[in-house]
């Protein structure tokens, strides 16, 4: 049986945003999971179960203190309310497997207000053939806005899809490209 006292918690804190709602987690290794909840807040229950389900059942704890997820929350505000690039926080990538990780690293390097296609991405990355898997690999992405899966588009200029929708990709785009959250929103 777990000591409570010694197994690893997951922090989480909801944060409503221009966006909705987004469910923010973190590890010890770092941030762990960016979510879009939707328009309704979520309860800290559903919170719980979504992370625990996601993490193996590890415990996940309502943590509105926590140094980390306090400055990926404050990232996220100014980045969302005055168009400010996300600086580098410590992220926990160990959910995903080693080709979705280099997926990740890849976007990671996709400069603020910039595209690349699923294609790009996949020569980037070694894999010219494999645009699928790494459209596959943005699907899975557990840290949308901090591994901006939201920059990929189809090689013909088409959005593509989002974990967050597509009304959300669009206004990260517009947001990028100076326009603001709250008129592609609205």
């Amino acid at each position: 049986m777990n000591n409570p006292l010694t197994t690893p918690a997951i922090a989480f804190q909801p944060l409503p945003s221009a966006l909705g709602w987004l469910l923010l987690a973190a590890s010890n290794r770092g941030i762990c999971l960016v979510h879009f909840w939707g328009s309704l807040e979520p309860s800290r229950e559903s919170c719980r179960a979504l992370i625990e389900q996601a993490n193996g059942g590890l415990s996940a704890v309502f943590s509105p203190d926590h140094a980390l997820l306090q400055r990926a929350e404050a990232a996220i505000r100014d980045y969302l309310h005055h168009c400010q690039p996300l600086p580098e926080l410590p992220l926990d990538l160990s959910a995903g497997t080693a080709f979705q990780r280099q997926v990740w690293e890849a976007l990671r390097r996709i400069p603020f207000g910039e595209t690349r296609s699923y294609v790009e991405v996949a020569r980037a990355v070694d894999r010219p053939r494999a645009s699928r898997a790494v459209g596959q690999a943005c699907g899975r992405n557990p840290l949308p806005l901090f591994i901006p899966c939201h920059r990929v588009i189809s090689a013909t200029g088409t959005l593509g899809g989002f974990s967050g929708g597509i009304q959300i990709k669009e206004a990260l785009l517009a947001l990028e490209q100076g326009r603001g959250v709250a008129d592609t929103l609205s």
